[in-house]
């Protein structure tokens, strides 16, 4: 199901970012390999879970963000790097959303079949290696955001737990 968000006139670059040059990716992809190794360390029966689609190329479309994701969850080549909106990488499936409910799918805190329903979040291309995606995180003992968070300390869990309030104060589940 693909749907478009009509309050958002330009989703490709949403708000001011559009006017703003693109964001120097090459910072955060150090980051985001850690973090995507950390969770594949702690969680190597999610790789069983996806079965078929762990080779799958997933898009994440966090909007409001300067930037999308690319998920490959193959434990022989795990990829998660950053990409500029104008330049999204050809994908199996896409999941678009705002941020606040990414984070609640990833904190376990937000209900990923309410989201969908209410179309909050977008889902398009190959639908069955998605649910496979979310049934391997769900699956997942605790929360993968705050032992991400813990990966950075204080900071990283101050972070988060703002994230979470500010989400609770939208009425967000994060």
């Amino acid at each position: 199901m693909q749907m478009s968000h009509p309050s958002d006139p330009n989703p490709a670059r949403p708000g001011l970012s559009r006017f703003l040059p693109p964001m120097p990716l090459f910072l955060l992809q150090p980051i985001l390999k850690r973090v995507v190794a950390r969770v594949a360390r702690e969680n190597p029966s999610l790789f069983n879970r996806l079965g078929p689609h762990k080779t799958a190329r997933f898009v994440i479309d966090p909007l409001g963000l300067p930037f999308g994701l690319l998920l490959i969850p193959n434990p022989e080549a795990l990829t998660f790097r950053a990409f500029n909106r104008r330049d999204e990488p050809a994908s199996d499936a896409r999941i678009g959303g705002k941020f606040l409910d990414l984070l609640g799918l990833m904190d376990g805190g937000a209900d990923g079949d309410a989201l969908f329903f209410s179309r909050d979040l977008d889902v398009s291309g190959n639908t069955e290696a998605v649910v496979c995606l979310r049934n391997a995180l769900d699956d997942v003992e605790g929360s993968i955001a705050e032992s991400v968070a813990g990966m950075f300390g204080p900071p990283g869990r101050a972070a988060l737990a703002g994230l979470r309030r500010l989400a609770a104060k939208k009425g967000d589940p994060a």
